[in-house]
């Protein structure tokens, strides 16, 4: 350090001066520091900002981890999502246990080993939860009729392999959907020495060992989607629905199901409305039971699947995410469900095997 010197103005006497000395700063340094190595202090600050920084994290990815479980949980009771997203998170439901190895990984990745032990211990308790019970095998024996839906693809390049494919199931009732006018006559051909009994018109049809009775289109949209007919099975009566809703997307304006909706709510209504007590509706639906948007159907028919192994996803058919393609009863009650290998459509058949109770009706 040196000292200058500087002019006191108030020294007595002209031009006296008194010398006091002024710090300067040295080398590098700055004026008045301490000693100390330079940067020091920037760099335990910039330290515990890191430290408050790795703490948000883990606080966030707990707080997705919470949100996470209660959305699985508790789908059913969360408010409705602009866009039917809700429908859309819905259907993907079963695929939400996916999130949870990604939010661990994000907590060990910042250190924050309590939010990794919630992102793995609570959205897991959640899904299992809901979805604990559904990879187990819960077929019994008996059953006195098997039922089998499968949408075709209306551009099916094999049509006679697919037949040959649903014949082998040995189905009693068999239900088709995405029918056209090039290929519906094909079917009816193959289908006829096998099933003496079937309706079809506009895109879907059905085929039947036992008698069937009542056959209509059902107007569920400006051209037949959908239909109903009584089948006399040796058991007693049974009312079966075929329906193909309209198909979704995912678009900017968030989940297009506007017309799956009203479709099907004019289906729930002629469902509602059958006086016949055992029920079956099968058929693609093109959505999922866990969507909120099928309660019409879901809150009075069971899916058959429950007495399945496994989620039973049949859609797209090389590597299916999603269960889109029902069998619904209601009355009556599965004893084994399950899905037939794939065809040359992009949906996979499914079937089911069925106890027909006592008809209570007179």
């Amino acid at each position: 350090m040196t000292a200058t010197v500087r002019p006191d103005p108030t020294a007595g006497g002209s031009g006296g001066t008194v010398a006091r000395p002024v710090p300067s700063a040295g080398a590098g340094g700055a004026a008045g520091a301490p000693d100390r190595a330079p940067g020091a202090t920037d760099r335990t600050a910039g330290a515990g900002s890191r430290r408050r920084w790795w703490r948000r994290r883990g606080a966030a990815v707990s707080g997705c981890s919470v949100l996470l479980a209660v959305s699985v949980a508790g789908h059913e009771r969360l408010p409705r999502l602009p866009g039917r997203l809700s429908s859309l998170a819905e259907t993907l439901l079963p695929w939400s246990a996916s999130a949870v190895p990604v939010l661990v990984a994000v907590a060990l990745l910042r250190r924050a080993p309590v939010a990794a032990a919630v992102a793995l211990l609570v959205p897991a308790a959640a899904w299992l939860a809901v979805f604990g019970g559904v990879p187990a095998d819960k077929s019994s024996p008996g059953g006195e009729l098997t039922v089998v839906s499968h949408n075709v693809h209306q551009a099916n390049p094999d049509p006679g392999g697919t037949v040959r494919s649903l014949l082998a199931a040995g189905a009693d009732v068999l239900a088709l959907e995405e029918l056209s006018p090039a290929t519906a006559p094909a079917y009816e051909r193959a289908l006829a020495e096998a099933y003496p009994y079937h309706f079809y018109q506009g895109t879907v049809g059905l085929w039947s060992v036992h008698p069937l009775r009542g056959a209509r289109a059902v107007p569920i949209m400006p051209w037949t989607r959908a239909m109903r007919a009584t089948v006399d099975a040796p058991g007693g009566r049974l009312a079966v629905y075929v329906a193909h809703l309209p198909s979704v997307r995912v678009g900017p304006t968030g989940f297009t199901a506007g017309a799956r909706d009203e479709a099907l709510g004019l289906l729930a209504a002629q469902v509602r409305a059958e006086p016949v007590r055992r029920v079956v509706v099968m058929g693609d639906l093109n959505g999922s039971t866990d969507d909120r948007a099928l309660r019409p159907l879901t809150d009075r028919l069971v899916s058959a699947q429950a007495a399945g192994a496994g989620f039973g996803f049949t859609w797209p058919a090389r590597l299916p995410v999603v269960r889109i393609d029902q069998i619904l009863l209601g009355g009556v009650r599965a004893t084994s469900a399950w899905t037939l290998p794939a065809t040359a459509s992009d949906h996979l058949p499914v079937a089911a095997r069925i106890d027909l109770s006592p008809d209570p009706a007179p």
